[in-house]
């Protein structure tokens, strides 16, 4: 848009005036079209700044992932924990419309809630979610530390989903604290199942991730690389020199678990720093905090460039002595979190594209 011919005057300012000294409001008083040619220059230029920072201005796009119901809590935590694939799968289109890119799914027995790594546990759950919502579907192959690498395997072996969980590295897997909090179950699994996290490993050996890798190679399925503490980072590095995980990695940093890395800001900037180092630009970041700190990690990745996982298999709270009433619930609220701190949420799609994945037309179920 052309200036008017107003704005082209020249000064009248006296020659002499310092810049530091004002021109007297008495000095000359203002015309009615003095007034409109000033009127019409601070228009255009702020049409002009609004249209530049339409064009260059857009807001980062963050993935949330959702993660429904997990195998670290058990039914007589919290009420709102999905078990049956009917809760699981309505959690999951509720996250999904809340937010949610990329739901995160285990599945458990209907009657007890003992996590079911079957390939048959997941037949009532993918295609009911898959169609109602768009959302990218990722399949754990962690299971729980009860199962063997070819249980936890099973189902995304099967289905061929468009993600995959992956984890980095051997290591104890405390929930026994958990006993201390929860004292009343309703089923006689769950309490040894928290006490015998004591005594068990969760057995990631570099032969069982080279197998996953392998076996799913064929699938076109990417991987959620789930890395517990640094050293997983480095594991995920050899893989990526073997070329048997290509980029862009999905790298989930988990914070929290006992057994791994704290909750420490320093520690989510030392996974970061460590990631970056390896990695480069050729990897998307994200993290998850398990417990009560969940919200704080997500706002420390958003702030440091990075995505958020949340869901009730991390936390099962929304705040300080409140429960999550939904899944939905921690996605709506870590939606607000990403949309105040000046960012946007990545689509499902747009999810895709970062990742580099298939595409929802390219599974198995």
């Amino acid at each position: 848009m052309a200036p008017p011919a107003c704005a082209t005057r020249r000064s009248t300012s006296a020659p002499w005036r310092s810049r530091a000294s004002p021109i007297p409001t008495t000095a000359r008083p203002s015309s009615p079209r003095r007034r409109r040619c000033a009127e019409t220059r601070g228009k255009v230029k702020r049409e002009e700044t609004d249209m530049s920072e339409t064009k260059t201005k857009q807001p980062r796009k963050v993935i949330i992932t959702c993660a429904i119901t997990g195998s670290i809590h058990t039914p007589s935590m919290s009420p709102h924990l999905p078990v049956t694939p009917q809760e699981i799968s309505t959690a999951a289109v509720e996250a999904a419309e809340a937010g949610a890119s990329i739901i995160h799914l285990h599945a458990r027995d209907p009657e007890t809630g003992v996590p079911d790594q079957s390939v048959e546990a997941y037949a009532n759950i993918l295609p009911v979610i898959k169609q109602q919502t768009g959302a990218v579907l990722n399949i754990t192959t962690g299971g729980s530390t009860t199962m063997t690498t070819e249980e936890r395997l099973a189902p995304a072996l099967h289905y061929a989903p468009e993600v995959a969980s992956l984890n980095m590295g051997s290591m104890n897997f405390g929930l026994y604290p958990m006993l201390n909090r929860f004292k009343a179950f309703k089923h006689d699994w769950e309490e040894p199942y928290l006490e015998g996290s004591k005594h068990r490993i969760f057995k990631n050996t570099f032969e069982d991730i080279e197998m996953i890798l392998s076996r799913c190679a064929d699938n076109g399925t990417r991987f959620e690389v789930e890395c517990y503490d640094i050293g997983h980072l480095y594991t995920c590095a050899h893989f990526v020199d073997r070329g048997l995980l290509k980029p862009p990695f999905f790298i989930q940093s988990v914070f929290g678990i006992l057994g791994g890395i704290g909750q420490h800001p320093e520690d989510i900037l030392h996974m970061k720093r460590t990631a970056d180092r390896l990695f480069g630009d050729d990897y998307q970041w994200s993290v998850l905090g398990a417990g009560a700190k969940q919200m704080q990690i997500a706002a420390q990745s958003v702030m440091l460039g990075g995505n958020l996982r949340v869901g009730l298999e991390d936390s099962l709270w929304l705040g300080r002595g409140t429960l999550a009433q939904s899944n939905a619930d921690q996605v709506a609220f870590a939606k607000k979190m990403v949309e105040d701190l000046g960012m946007a949420v990545a689509t499902p799609d747009e999810a895709r594209e970062m990742l580099a994945l298939k595409g929802g037309h390219d599974v198995n179920f």
